[in-house]
């Protein structure tokens, strides 16, 4: 067996509200709502958003909002990206820092979303 890609995540929020706005108009992803489920999108990925734990199943044992830790590869400068993202409000809490990622050297902001989620967003090194 060998796994070639992630195709999406599920994250479980509390306001959604509040997450369409970190995802859609802070972060700018492609947000869809088919049948009352949410998702954005980018790339050749998603994250699906539950409002309630568990509320298609299966789902994790223990779904929670603010439980995710994950990371998003962005192009161009993450000098750049960290001012476009405070330029609209929202509070970098860390970085840029250097990080290595699944591909090698990456330069990283970390910052939360309107649940708690902490989001990686990295750019790689040439």
């Amino acid at each position: 067996m060998e796994f070639e890609k992630i195709d999406h995540l599920v994250l479980t929020t509390a306001d959604i509200g509040s997450c369409l706005h970190f995802y859609r108009d802070i972060l700018g992803l492609r947000h869809e709502c088919r049948g009352g489920r949410h998702a954005f999108y980018f790339g050749n990925a998603k994250i699906n958003i539950h409002m309630r734990p568990g509320e298609f199943q299966p789902a994790a044992a223990v779904p929670a909002a603010g439980s995710l830790d994950f990371c998003l590869i962005a192009q161009g400068s993450i000098s750049a990206i960290a001012q476009e993202i405070e330029s609209k409000g929202w509070p970098v809490e860390s970085g840029p820092v250097l990080r290595h990622g699944a591909q090698g050297a990456m330069d990283s902001i970390y910052l939360r979303d309107s649940d708690g989620n902490l989001l990686e967003i990295a750019v790689y090194r040439q």
